[in-house]
């Protein structure tokens, strides 16, 4: 096949089917009939020899060579927007859709103020926000359909870059009436009570000290640093047991009401569920380092203007939450 004979508005066509799986739906994308995308999904096969989508109970499921081709056919044409500089972005009357990915409690933190900004600034620009604890999370941003990826990230893969958005470290909550609630908290509380702590993802889901790796991308699934706990008892017979995990860091004021465990949490949840005054803030007994939560996007969207505006946004937004 000749590149110089190739329709390069097919890939366009190719490009909407793959993100809808749905050839009526890629057909509103492009403002095309259904029998046109049709066509065009016919004569893409014709010329490629392969069958590109295979129609499924779930919708146009892609071939191996599709996803091959996916995450470059995206990225070209990214880059002939950008070339011809069709993309200006101007938040006043934009409008558009960005999908990012966060947990729960950095929705909460930082999405929400993000939200009040976008309602000021850019009215008619939606967010849908996925679940970073996705096990294709890096796959996803791959092919395009997450723009921003938020959390604590210990490798990425080149093809990525990323922003700092705010440190944070570990710490507890109890309990205002906990027996402890009146005094800093030593490491002989942490053996006498139960410990509480968020978990996303365990070994069973493929998690390696507290990280699940994905197509190079390594990302935390244990909500606090499980090493460091260990090292702060290295020299004591017992070690700390997470004797509860929950998936869903919300949870945990409902959780210590009337009990005496102890939440270990990030400090930028802990802060913002103490403010009621119904639970109290400590800090860890033991030395617990800095971690740096990231905002994450494909290199192929650095110049896209509509997403550097939306990463200066979060970097604006995230001066608000106080972390440490």
């Amino acid at each position: 096949m000749s590149a110089d004979r190739f329709d390069l508005n097919l890939l366009r066509v190719f490009d909407a089917i793959f993100e809808d799986r749905n050839l009526a739906l890629a057909g509103k994308r492009l403002n095309l009939s259904q029998s046109a995308i049709s066509h065009a999904l016919g004569r893409m096969r014709d010329v490629l020899g392969d069958d590109l989508f295979v129609r499924t109970g779930r919708g146009m499921e892609p071939t191996v060579r599709a996803l091959a081709m996916a995450t470059q056919v995206r990225g070209a044409l990214a880059q002939i927007k950008a070339a011809l500089g069709v993309d200006r972005f101007d938040p006043s009357v934009a409008q558009r859709t960005f999908v990012l990915a966060a947990n729960d409690y950095i929705t909460a933190l930082l999405l929400g103020r993000l939200s009040q900004r976008l309602r000021a600034e850019a009215p008619l620009v939606d967010l849908v926000v996925r679940p970073s604890t996705r096990l294709d999370l890096a796959g996803q941003i791959d092919v395009g359909r997450i723009d921003v990826a938020i959390g604590i990230f210990a490798d990425m893969p080149r093809r990525f870059r990323s922003i700092d958005v705010w440190e944070q470290t570990d710490v507890l909550l109890l309990n205002r009436e906990h027996p402890a609630a009146d005094r800093p908290l030593t490491r002989e509380d942490l053996l006498t009570y139960p410990l509480v702590a968020v978990s996303q993802g365990g070994e069973e889901e493929g998690a390696v000290s507290g990280f699940i790796v994905e197509r190079g991308l390594a990302r935390q699934s244990e909500m606090f640093d499980r090493e460091a706990l260990n090292r702060g008892f290295a020299e004591q017979a017992d070690v700390p047991r997470v004797r509860m995990a929950v998936a869903h860091s919300l949870a945990i004021p409902a959780l210590l009401r009337h009990s005496d465990m102890l939440a270990l949490v990030p400090s930028s949840l802990g802060r913002e569920l103490a403010r009621n005054g119904e639970l109290t803030l400590r800090a860890t007994p033991y030395a617990c380092p800095d971690v740096t939560v990231r905002a994450v996007w494909h290199e192929r969207n650095d110049g896209d203007p509509g997403l550097q505006w939306l990463r200066q946004q979060l970097i604006d937004v995230s001066r608000q939450v106080r972390c440490r």
